[in-house]
């Protein structure tokens, strides 16, 4: 079986709707695939009709965003009932907090030269979510950068004009949200935190302490060193391993659908826990 456990839609900040997903993962060879949008499970019925007409397995997902010690994490669930009232709920706070922090940073780019952003991300992004995404879209397609790299450097970052820090979920009411709604939470991306060695230890001993099931060794944004470092501190957190691409559409040629190296040796897929959602 062919996994793909992290992906995006135009439900939150990829470029392709949940149906356009599913079919690029099915031509990919994907036979089970996890829509992970955002903070939004809004996605999730488009993409389960679609995956039943392809053929696919459609796992129901969100990835959450967390403040944990003043720095954003991203928490994948993994398998949720997207109906979820405690989850809604959730969502439904971070989703205000989203609106009040996309408004900001469109009224601080303002303040720095650049009018009419709020209004080009909001005409970008076509579903629920307006992201930092969008932004750099916007400041991209109106060239006040080459590439959205660029864009998040020059405005987007910690003391930019364009920056506005997160005020996200803590690490353990996610956890409790995710179990709510019958999901598994996987630690997203762990390699591209911006941590000691010491501080991600201790970030993921948090984790499964409140509950987390999981973490993504195989991620799209993972070297091959990365891989094999991640998979050493899974094993040794007794952690099942996770693998995504974290596609957000064909406009970064290099993260593609399915494309991913095999689990190293000696991790436990998530899939293969009893406790898998998915069974």
């Amino acid at each position: 079986m062919h996994y793909d456990l992290h992906s995006h839609s135009l439900a939150s900040d990829g470029t392709l709707s949940p149906d356009e997903l599913v079919q690029a993962a099915a031509t990919a060879g994907v036979d089970v695939l996890a829509l992970t949008d955002h903070d939004t499970v809004d996605g999730i019925a488009e993409a389960q009709a679609s995956a039943a007409l392809a053929g696919m397995r459609l796992v129901p997902g969100v990835e959450i965003s967390v403040s944990w010690q003043s720095q954003t994490l991203h928490v994948l669930g993994l398998g949720i009932d997207p109906a979820n009232a405690l989850l809604g709920r959730g969502l439904g706070q971070l989703s205000a907090f989203r609106d009040w922090r996309a408004e900001e940073i469109g009224r601080r780019l303002a303040r720095a030269g650049i009018p009419g952003a709020w209004d080009g991300a909001c005409r970008l992004a076509r579903g629920r979510i307006v992201s930092r995404t969008h932004f750099a879209r916007f400041l991209v397609e109106q060239g006040h950068a080459g590439s959205m790299r660029e864009v998040f450097r020059r405005y987007l970052v910690n003391n930019r004009p364009g920056y506005v820090s997160g005020d996200w979920a803590a690490l353990d009411e996610v956890l409790a949200w995710i179990r709510a709604a019958g999901g598994m939470a996987v630690l997203a991306h762990p390699a591209r935190y911006r941590m000691s060695a010491s501080k991600l230890r201790r970030c993921t001993g948090e984790f499964r302490e409140c509950g987390g099931a999981g973490m993504e060794v195989v991620s799209g944004s993972h070297t091959p060193d990365q891989v094999r470092s991640m998979a050493t501190l899974c094993c040794n957190e007794g952690l099942l391993a996770s693998c995504g691409s974290d596609y957000h559409g064909p406009e970064n040629p290099w993260i593609r659908l399915g494309e991913l190296p095999p689990l190293p040796a000696g991790c436990t897929p998530v899939w293969e826990s009893e406790h898998w959602p998915m069974h």
